[in-house]
């Protein structure tokens, strides 16, 4: 929302920040380490239906293409892209909050 300051100068109003939602604990992994995009894709949209609403999925890739793909996939399929993780061997865990 934009606010006149009492100088005369337009300011956008500062919007309190959510407060940052803890680490949560996946309720499912997804294990697509050593498969080659969309195959990560193909595993998580056939298992996310597996946990409730509002429940977080993981999923770990070491495609480069992964890292991208699935928060891309989430952005079409209405999903929320939590975080993305470096794993110490190499990859990422890739976490998706399902939203239906």
């Amino acid at each position: 929302m934009w606010r006149r300051r009492p100088d005369g100068r337009d300011t956008r109003a500062e919007e309190p920040e959510a407060p940052p939602r803890p680490a949560e604990v996946p309720a499912l992994t997804v294990d697509a380490l050593g498969r080659k995009c969309p195959i990560p894709i193909i595993m998580l949209a056939e298992r996310i239906n597996q946990v409730p609403m509002g429940a977080v999925v993981a999923v770990l890739a070491d495609d480069p293409a992964a890292f991208t793909d699935v928060p891309a996939w989430c952005r079409l399929k209405s999903h929320e892209h939590v975080a993305s993780h470096e794993l110490p061997q190499g990859g990422w865990s890739i976490h998706v909050r399902r939203n239906y």
